[in-house]
């Protein structure tokens, strides 16, 4: 009898710190979530007309993985759920001219960054 309380007393102690654990993961999963930021803006030519079409890079600077984006008809782009610990490079294209390349620093803490590129 002593020997079945003892086991039912370890599966009990054995089982309780994962119904801790389990409950507070989705916590720590929804603080991922809400720590990500967005990268959004419009690209202009030199007359500061929208340039629909042009192809938005944007490269991560630690893993050096490149995102594109073709902006919509009034010039707009959007990067959505980026890392907020990470550097990000964005320049714009259309035919074969190109913008000046800014940097979406890891230090803005703005959960959406607003960035102007100018096709030259």
């Amino acid at each position: 009898m002593k020997r079945i309380l003892f086991i039912i007393a370890a599966t009990m102690a054995l089982s309780a710190p994962n119904v801790f654990l389990s409950a507070a993961e989705p916590l720590a999963f929804k603080d991922q979530q809400d720590h990500t930021r967005t990268l959004m803006g419009r690209v202009f030519n030199r007359q500061d007309e929208a340039v629909q079409k042009a192809v938005v890079y944007l490269k991560n600077t630690k893993s050096l993985a490149v995102k594109t984006y073709i902006t919509d008809p009034d010039g707009t782009y959007r990067f959505p759920a980026l890392s907020p610990n990470v550097d990000y490079e964005v320049y714009a294209e259309h035919n074969g001219a190109r913008s000046d390349t800014k940097t979406l620093s890891a230090f803005d803490n703005r959960k959406v960054a607003n960035i102007t590129l100018r096709i030259k």
